[in-house]
């Protein structure tokens, strides 16, 4: 008989003396298992062993081990949600990227650039729900100088300057030194100076040269993505990684991904959290590929948080999963419900729209036996009188959308 082990944890509701649910792994079985017991055990994947995970076919084996980890890693009785809102300044876009629905090439007739005024009342509407960033992207704008985002982010900060501005991509970072004909670290410093707080994970897509060569032109390539966020590391700033999958990329190409961003932190530790996501077809170029289901989208989460050691958190994708397995992703790695998203444009133009209220969130977190709170981008938690102010508002705002809804029903 294989040698057997046992990781055994309490649900953070239950106090001593109730029954733990207990995890059985076989220590000498077959190389999946043994994989998962070295990572519950906190020894570093390699490649290989990150894609024979990716292979591996049991799916409830591989979500066992992300939450032995993830319960590891966060030991604390309560799970944390965010709430922000997804700002597009502009559609209008230099790149040509098939698997995005968004964009609209300089000169047509639904590109925009949001104006000053529309943008700041979406900032209001924000803080008076108890949101405490915007999460702000847009096209690689082919006219629009370094002189113009310190403007705008200035204009923020004066106008709010209690707001996080989780801000600007990778991609239209690099761009920005094309524009202006300055360097990286001067774009950054420039901006960081005028109010830039923290960076998001966008552009990443599959961190390989091949995928990206075919999905997309005109826009950065694995190296040139990496060095923006070392450079805005080196700043002492933080920012999330992520990665779009599910579509031309392999599994193994999956997994180089995942160590481009390993080695990444292990050399700037400036990654607070990791998110991935299902590539959206619908409306695309490449729409003649099949959306991936739950299963690989569970699976390839569980196998993040397995590879990923030196990353702090991963967060839910329930803004392209839904509610259902938004929650489920609380078990298969997940430590973090992700945001509230007042707003989302992008994922919504490609035909995938789920909107979750406060309370919703709040309520998957607590069913998992977890308290929920608020955090801010830096996943420090919020004041609870905030906290409580903030899920009040939300309860207003949805009643008086709902009131809306029926009054419009009605005419």
């Amino acid at each position: 008989m294989p040698e057997v082990g046992y990781w055994a944890w309490r649900p953070p509701s239950k106090v001593n003396g109730l029954l733990a649910r207990r995890i059985q792994i076989k220590k000498n079985g077959p190389g999946p298992m043994r994989i998962l017991e070295k990572a519950i055990d906190g020894e570093r994947l390699t490649p290989g062993e990150g894609l024979e995970l990716l292979e591996h076919h049991d799916l409830t084996a591989l979500g066992r081990a992300a939450d032995a980890v993830t319960r590891r890693l966060h030991p604390e009785s309560y799970r944390t949600y965010n709430i922000d809102r997804n700002i597009n300044y502009t559609n209008i876009c230099t790149a040509v990227c098939d698997f995005c629905a968004f964009y609209r090439p300089p000169g047509h007739d639904e590109g925009y650039l949001l104006p000053r005024e529309e943008l700041l009342e979406k900032i209001s509407e924000t803080v008076a729900l108890g949101g405490d960033q915007i999460l702000m992207q847009g096209g690689l704008h082919p006219e629009l100088k370094i002189e113009w985002y310190e403007e705008l982010l200035r204009d923020i900060k004066q106008h709010f300057p209690q707001l996080n501005v989780h801000g600007f991509s990778p991609p239209e970072l690099h761009h920005f030194t094309k524009v202006s004909n300055i360097s990286i670290h001067e774009v950054l410093s420039r901006l960081q100076q005028a109010g830039l707080g923290s960076l998001p994970g966008g552009g990443a897509e599959i961190l390989v040269d091949r995928v990206r060569s075919e999905m997309t032109r005109g826009k950065v390539m694995t190296e040139d993505w990496l060095g923006v966020m070392r450079s805005w590391h080196e700043l002492g700033g933080k920012s999330s990684a992520t990665m779009m999958y599910g579509h031309i990329e392999t599994l193994e190409e999956r997994i180089e991904h995942l160590e481009r961003i390993r080695q990444l932190q292990d050399e700037t530790g400036g990654f607070t959290a990791f998110i991935c996501w299902s590539f959206q077809p619908e409306h695309t170029e490449m729409s003649g590929i099949a959306p991936a289901g739950s299963y690989d989208y569970l699976r390839t989460q569980a196998v993040a948080r397995l590879y990923l050691d030196n990353v702090p958190s991963i967060q839910s994708s329930w803004v392209t999963q839904g509610l259902k397995i938004g929650q489920l992703a609380m078990l298969y790695g997940a430590n973090d419900m992700g945001s509230l998203m007042i707003e989302e444009n992008v994922v919504a133009e490609a035909g995938t729209v789920h909107f979750l209220t406060l309370d919703q969130i709040r309520d998957a977190i607590s069913e998992l036996g977890f308290e929920p709170r608020q955090r801010n981008v830096f996943y420090e938690l919020m004041e609870l009188d905030h906290q409580q102010r903030a899920v009040e508002a939300n309860r207003e705002w949805v009643r008086q959308r709902e009131q809306a809804s029926s009054l419009v029903s009605l005419a």
